[in-house]
């Protein structure tokens, strides 16, 4: 499209659009880019607001092309059932980790996603967590610099369960890495962890300075909580 578009004119921005449409649709279904399909996806979404016909792209651009950021996105409609799909976390847990196992700009939240739904039983046939599976797909995911994995970890080495026992040592490894990463509650479990001596060396120095940076990210967060205003 040659020219600068004056949004002003509602003409001009109609035949961006409409040009922008047909580029995209041209990329994903004939030039078979998939980066191109997940373009449509965002026009599909952003402008026409057909979350529908966005749902069939993706399902396409997921299923045929194996396209990493898709394969999120679809998973996250399967979670809600949104654009038409039925609600599904099973074929979710599946689309999670296409995305998970190919690399992406989601990829890395995906596989806390994998993790997620297998540790709360969701797509288990009797309804039970796996938390082994949980435990590897956290795992990758913390190794990702993920931060709520790492949290999540950590509190399954703290709590323990049948067939996988505490182990303060990993519980305090992860809630300092989670902690590193800007998770506040981390930070304070690590804090406790060491104020108490429970299961690692008690350091009541590190246990203050864990304390603190607990409560500096809480301030950060009520900060970067905006009010509502009306009027």
């Amino acid at each position: 499209m040659a020219g600068l578009v004056d949004f002003q004119d509602e003409e001009q921005v109609k035949s961006f659009l409409e040009n922008m449409e047909v580029e995209c649709h041209y990329q994903c279904y004939r030039e078979k880019d998939p980066d191109g399909c997940y373009r449509l996806v965002d026009y599909l979404e952003g402008i026409q607001q057909n979350f529908d016909e966005a749902a069939k792209v993706l399902k396409f651009n997921c299923e045929e092309n194996k396209h990493s950021d898709s394969c999120y996105k679809l998973g996250a409609y399967y979670v809600t059932g949104k654009g038409g799909l039925a609600k599904n976390l099973k074929t979710a847990s599946r689309c999670f980790l296409m995305a998970c196992e190919k690399p992406g700009r989601k990829s890395v939240e995906a596989c806390h996603n994998v993790g997620l739904l297998a540790h709360e039983g969701a797509v288990n046939g009797d309804g039970q967590p796996d938390l082994g599976k949980a435990r590897d797909y956290y795992t990758k995911a913390c190794d990702g610099s993920y931060a709520p994995s790492c949290f999540n970890l950590s509190a399954m080495f703290l709590q323990g369960a049948p067939g996988f026992p505490k182990d303060m040592g990993l519980a305090c490894k992860y809630s300092m890495k989670a902690c590193d990463l800007g998770h506040m509650w981390a930070c304070a479990n690590a804090s406790r962890m060491y104020k108490l001596g429970d299961g690692i060396d008690k350091d009541e120095a590190k246990a203050e300075v864990l304390k603190n940076r607990a409560r500096q990210l809480h301030k950060e967060q009520q900060k970067s909580v905006q009010p509502l205003t009306f009027g």
